[in-house]
């Protein structure tokens, strides 16, 4: 009994300190030959296979380390040698398994049968630990309350979360303890599906839909369910891969608009109006988020700071291709990439980031950027459009792809297999004083669509440099949703902007090297008959990028810190004024697809929140009464937002409507079983598809005293003809980001009338409170004879992207 007790005793010491242990052995790892990272600075080289072993092989036993092991190790021998046996004669019996060796080594033999034995008790402790801490990541009532008033088995449930979670956590340490996302009852999933359409349809198709609904719980739902409910046991997520691959990689329409998305730049300052300069910078900064990634040095994600998500996904942000297919795509990630591709003015070039051992310093990339500004040698015939072929529809970019990879496979690959895309764009873009409304439409549109032949759009992103040192990305959606490319993105700036600043001429800061070979122009040996195909995939792209309306506006009358006096959710807020405005723009209710992240489970992406409730369509019928007082409008506001939120709660909870649908239409097309139910489902067209950007890394940046230091947010296309798509961000405590966008083609729909919707309705909405009666007043005094003053586009420390000066480069945190 003593030896059980001191093995404990001196095991919960090791399991209680294997965090910091943990990190202290990983950082004596040798990971560099050269100097050890530090930004702006850093040298590398590719990781050895070893240093990718020994990170998957720590964080497959976290939360113990190997310390822990010599911790169990060194209690069994002092058991030992104190003529105790904790092993209850176990090691006895690995002693004689083990050869004799003539007799000799005796005390060779204890030794390894004590390490086996340690080694068997440790892994089953790990094995507890990994099935404690996932049955503890199941519960989901903390999220359904107050943290002002938690109950005693949410705070009792924090407490042990705490203990089973270890210390210092790397990004993907908690990887095997995610529990998996459940299926839901269908049931329950039909009822809420019915409640979601009950708004939008009159009762004649309501009744229709009731009638398929129940046809389908009573004929095909028990079968489908189950096989569904099978495979949630053998998979890793019951949905995601199937999301992956039948919405984004089997879809056969171009990706520009209809998949990619965008990240803007700071709205107000640019650091440096030298495009070169912005470009190595950023080039540098990415590469260090790699370098980061790649040494686990990111700690994981954990919502409101206690509950670890998935990881996953950013597994494939850098080296990563979708590659076109004749009937479906694949995505293609290397391990490594030791260059970016680069287009400018119609020609390709390939730039190394590494010399033999270390990362290119910031101006080091400068200068070959600037080599390839330079440059004045011209595009070949048809090489300046071929990016073209990228945004064509995927079964003929896939039948082009093999010619190309005959002819110019070398080409080919050193654009596939770059770390990413970067773009040297010929033209200015950004926030201007003189046209502030028109010229942030103008930069929305270049990075969603640019020309249609100057982007990648294969590349799990783009970064796209434009002539003034304005930045931006646009990303391919299938790898990863946005809260990934958000993550990286504010990093980037942050680090670009603060950490490797710019020096006083808006250089990067350092000395060239003018050693550096010169960028290495790529030729591509492209066939007559291909031709024809890219000339049509140019004008099949000039149209879609033409018929596409962008709209961003900040709206500065208030923001977070407003809504938060108001006791309410930002995020729901902002979706009752957006179901206000849609309604006002164009009279009716429509579906509405809001983005919920499902990374509380393993491999976890997304689920819809069906923001448009019958609630939310009480509220805003009541705005539109004259008879109807504010109070009365509060109250049902109020009972909209509650609605919103536990919507938002469920799906994130795994327990929405449409993924489970969609599952199950996917299921039931493998079975070859005809369900009309689910097939309206699946035709579901969304008029109104809204998402909130989330700010992930505000100790990044300082929003109090540099408010215009942060990311205005990004924005994506419409998922229907006559439909809107709407993103939004909060920018620090007093300013939220609009990214409207819609179809030229549609006579239904226009941007800018929106917005001004939106806008509108953010007044009436905020006018219910006493403070927001205030606003409105305010802003109603101001008239409408200024859009620019109105939206509040311009800052105290707006300049004209041609005045921008390198002032603004300096540390605002020193």
């Amino acid at each position: 009994m003593t030896a059980h007790i001191l093995m404990l005793l001196l095991l919960a010491f090791a399991l209680g300190d294997s965090g910091s242990a943990g990190r202290r052995l990983w950082h004596q790892v040798p990971q560099h030959r050269g100097r050890l990272c530090s930004l702006g600075t850093c040298q590398t080289h590719r990781l050895p296979e070893i240093i990718y072993w020994l990170n998957d092989f720590l964080i497959g036993v976290f939360p113990a380390t190997p310390l822990s092991w010599l911790f169990l190790f060194s209690a069994i021998q002092l058991a030992w040698f104190l003529q105790l046996d904790p092993s209850l004669g176990l090691m006895e019996k690995i002693k004689e398994l083990l050869p004799d060796w003539c007799g000799q080594h005796h005390r060779l033999r204890g030794v390894l049968a004590a390490a086996l034995f340690a080694s068997c008790l440790w892994g089953a402790l790990i094995f507890t630990l990994h099935v404690a801490l996932r049955l503890l990541l199941s519960y989901h009532g903390w999220l359904f309350e107050s943290h002002e008033a938690m109950s005693s088995p949410t705070k009792t449930w924090l407490a042990l979360v705490r203990i089973f979670s270890g210390r210092h956590p790397v990004l993907f340490s908690y990887q095997r303890s995610l529990p998996r996302q459940p299926v839901p009852s269908v049931q329950d999933t039909v009822r809420k599906y019915l409640e979601s359409v009950r708004p939008v349809l009159s009762d004649e198709d309501f009744d229709w839909t009731a009638v398929l609904a129940q046809e389908f719980l009573k004929l095909q739902a028990s079968l489908l369910q189950w096989y569904l409910w099978l495979k949630s046991w053998w998979a890793s997520n019951y949905v995601s891969d199937w999301w992956e691959e039948f919405v984004y990689l089997r879809s056969r329409n171009s990706l520009m608009v209809n998949s990619n998305y965008y990240m803007m730049d700071f709205l107000y300052v640019t650091p440096t109006p030298l495009q070169a300069a912005r470009a190595g910078n950023a080039v540098h900064a990415l590469l260090l988020y790699r370098h980061r990634l790649n040494r686990q040095e990111i700690p994981p994600n954990l919502l409101m700071g206690m509950r670890p998500l998935c990881s996953a996904q950013y597994e494939k942000i850098f080296n990563t291709t979708r590659v076109p297919g004749v009937q479906k795509d694949y995505i293609r990630h290397l391990q490594d990439s030791r260059h970016v591709a680069v287009f400018h003015r119609g020609r390709f070039f390939r730039v190394d980031t590494h010399s033999q051992n270390d990362l290119l310093s910031p101006r080091a990339l400068e200068q070959q950027f600037q080599r390839i500004l330079d440059d004045p040698s011209p595009a070949c015939p048809h090489e300046e459009h071929l990016a073209a072929l990228t945004a064509a529809p995927r079964g003929m970019w896939a039948q082009v792809r093999k010619s190309l990879k005959t002819r110019a496979a070398h080409a080919l690959e050193a654009v596939e297999g770059a770390a990413f895309f970067v773009s040297l764009d010929a033209e200015p873009a950004g926030l201007t004083r003189e046209d502030p409304a028109a010229s942030l439409d103008a930069y929305a549109h270049a990075l969603l669509a640019g020309r249609g032949h100057d982007r990648w759009f294969d590349k799990s992103f783009t970064l796209i440099v434009f002539s003034n040192g304005k930045l931006g990305l646009s990303l391919e959606h299938s790898w990863a949703d946005c809260p990934i490319t958000g993550h990286m993105w504010e990093f980037t700036l942050a680090t670009e902007c603060f950490q490797l600043g710019y020096s006083a001429d808006g250089h990067c800061k350092g000395r060239p090297d003018p050693t550096l070979p010169q960028p290495q122009r790529l030729q591509w040996d492209l066939p007559e008959q291909i031709h024809p195909s890219i000339s049509l995939a140019l004008r099949g792209a000039r149209t879609l990028s033409s018929n596409i309306d962008c709209h961003v506006f900040p709206f500065s009358h208030f923001g977070k810190s407003f809504i938060k006096r108001c006791h309410l959710s930002s995020d729901s807020f902002i979706q009752m004024a957006l179901q206000l405005a849609h309604f006002r723009d164009r009279g009716q209710f429509c579906l509405t697809y809001e983005s919920a992240m499902t990374r509380l489970y393993l491999e976890g992406r997304t689920e819809t929140v069906r923001s448009c409730t019958r609630e939310a369509c009480n509220f805003v019928r009541a705005m539109e009464d004259k008879e109807k007082t504010d109070p009365q409008c509060l109250a049902l506001f109020r009972v909209a937002v509650e609605k919103h939120q536990a919507l938002l709660k469920a799906a994130m909870c795994g327990q929405g409507v449409d993924r489970h649908l969609f599952a199950l239409y996917i299921v039931s097309r493998f079975l070859h079983m005809q369900s009309p139910f689910l097939a309206q489902v699946h035709s579901e067209q969304w008029q109104l598809s809204t998402s909130q950007i989330p700010v992930q890394q505000m100790h990044l940046f300082d929003v109090h005293n540099y408010p215009d230091y942060v990311s205005s947010g990004g924005g994506f296309g419409p998922a229907d003809d006559h439909g809107y798509g709407v993103s939004y961000i909060f920018m620090g405590d007093d300013m939220i980001t609009f990214h409207i966008s819609s179809k030229k083609s549609s006579t239904k729909t226009d941007s800018h009338r929106l917005g001004q919707h939106i806008e509108d309705a953010l007044l009436d909405v905020a006018s219910l409170f006493q403070a927001g009666q205030r606003l409105k007043r305010r802003f109603r005094g101001l008239g409408e004879e200024d859009s620019g003053h109105r939206h509040g586009f311009i800052s105290s420390k707006t300049v004209d992207s041609k005045e921008t000066t390198t002032s603004t480069t300096h540390n605002p945190f020193q």
